[in-house]
């Protein structure tokens, strides 16, 4: 099943423009299907994810894909999934429609 999801996302992530919405759920979705197997790529991707996207413009979707896969990667020691941690614990509250913090 899992590779099923990681060729669904593989796919969407070629049909969506870089750095838009779908294509920020489609690395996501493709990075919690490879987390248990290669954490490393998992953790980069996401990471990837975190470089390009403001934390501003990070939907709720994302957020919550983020989360999840931050705990997933818990108890990885590979760099790329204890830097991930580290930026998750500062990412700042999401924005409101009216300017303040979630």
């Amino acid at each position: 099943m899992k590779r099923i999801f990681a060729d669904v996302a593989r796919e969407s992530i070629a049909a969506a423009p870089a750095e838009t919405p779908a294509w920020v759920a489609a690395t996501l979705v493709l990075a919690l299907a490879e987390a248990r197997d290669t954490p490393e790529e998992a953790a980069s991707r996401a990471l990837g994810v975190l470089d390009l996207v403001p934390p501003q413009r990070l939907r709720a979707t994302a957020r919550t894909r983020l989360a999840r896969l931050g705990r997933l990667l818990d108890t990885a020691t590979v760099g790329s999934a204890t830097e991930l941690r580290e930026r998750l614990s500062t990412l700042p509250a999401p924005i409101r429609a009216d300017g303040t913090a979630a």
